[in-house]
């Protein structure tokens, strides 16, 4: 049974989501605090945090920072909540590594099913045996089997949603996906203003691979319909 962590200061909706995230069957953890929030990832290691971003010590892009630069933690999944809108500090939250971004008042069956996506998404990693294990164009190197990424031969540390989209344009280099193919692909679900959370995805993977993230060489724009990798 998934381990999740729900990680807010608001009772209420930490009662509100682990209510809907229990039905769903998964064991859950809580926090309501970025401090306890640390102890539970180092010591349980859960599966997804579902984290607020305003905290009352650590806010949630400190904990997200932490957990990418942590060996151990890096690959578990983030999705935040926040009552914040501005566009703003959702692009922060992804470049900070976060895998999706939910607005307060949000649905919590919507949740649910972001939860979902992203977990199934990394148990299909594990499971396919008929993935190809090793992917290669130019310089840039993915072990499938191993999540890992290599650009001339450094290792490229990518949050788990930035790995699979970039798993999808490597197994089909020059393809010209639109951008509804990428999101279904490499993020698993669509909702509205999905786009803009793609191309945050596709700007983070540029500055980590491109030599020259203003010109990219490796995933390209295709005006008018979405992105490409180039062979």
């Amino acid at each position: 049974m998934p381990k999740i962590l729900i990680v807010d200061d608001d009772q209420n909706i930490v009662r509100l989501v682990r209510g809907y995230l229990e039905q769903a069957g998964y064991d859950i953890l809580t926090a309501y605090n970025g401090e306890t929030a640390v102890t539970i990832l180092r010591h349980e290691r859960p599966d997804l945090v579902v984290l607020d971003l305003m905290l009352p010590d650590k806010d949630g892009w400190d904990i997200t920072r932490m957990v990418r630069s942590d060996p151990i933690l890096r690959a578990t999944p983030i999705i935040m909540l926040t009552a914040r809108v501005d566009d703003t500090d959702k692009i922060v939250g992804l470049e900070l590594g976060a895998d999706d971004y939910l607005t307060k008042p949000f649905n919590p069956r919507e949740l649910v099913a972001r939860v979902r996506s992203q977990l199934r998404r990394i148990e299909l990693d594990t499971e396919s045996e008929t993935q190809r294990l090793f992917l290669e164009v130019g310089d840039l190197r993915m072990n499938v089997g191993q999540r890992t990424v290599t650009i001339n031969e450094q290792a490229v540390e990518l949050t788990p949603t930035e790995f699979e989209i970039l798993r999808v344009l490597l197994d089909s280099p020059n393809y010209a996906f639109t951008r509804d193919e990428l999101i279904d692909k490499g993020m698993g679900y669509a909702y509205a203003g999905m786009g803009r959370t793609l191309d945050s995805h596709v700007k983070n993977l540029r500055r980590k691979i491109e030599p020259d993230p203003k010109k990219p060489t490796y995933i390209q724009t295709v005006y008018g319909v979405g992105y490409r990798l180039a062979k």
